[in-house]
């Protein structure tokens, strides 16, 4: 039995972060169990954590980690400062029992993000532009995740 986390990670006072992958969130993760609950902590929950996805686009990213000890992930994910050198605010946004609930959180929520960017260019819903493709193919590459 796992627990899936939908976590926003909000880059500090960068406009243009650098770009990450699942493998640094990971690491940057690690790490913070580690220091925060030392190797009893990541040996509880290092087998069974593991980055789904990311999207550098709206980075969000989904986690997965087994349902005992789902705390101590979430505690390190909320005390993460930096991952590889760039200061980010993570925000778990939704925690949920299976991957479709992640899932349709992650798709809800990239609908928003989404949303803001065009009220921030002032542009129509119905306007098409690069945001509807990328809608379209984010939701079909975080539908086809697995467990």
């Amino acid at each position: 039995k796992n627990r899936w986390f939908l976590v926003e990670l909000i880059p500090v006072g960068q406009i243009n972060a650098p770009v990450l992958e699942g493998k640094h969130i990971w690491a940057a993760i690690k790490q913070s169990i580690i220091s925060n609950f030392g190797d009893t902590g990541w040996g509880s929950v290092g087998l069974s954590l593991t980055v789904k996805y990311y999207s550098p686009t709206t980075n969000i990213c989904i986690i997965r980690v087994a349902r005992d000890h789902h705390k101590i992930a979430w505690g390190s994910i909320t005390l993460l400062s930096s991952i590889e050198g760039t200061r980010y605010i993570p925000h778990v946004i939704h925690v949920s029992g299976t991957i479709k609930h992640a899932q349709l959180a992650a798709i809800a929520h990239n609908r928003e993000i989404v949303a803001r960017y065009r009220a921030q260019t002032k542009t129509p819903a119905a306007y098409q532009d690069s945001f509807e493709t990328y809608l379209e193919s984010s939701s079909v590459e975080i539908a086809a995740l697995h467990d």
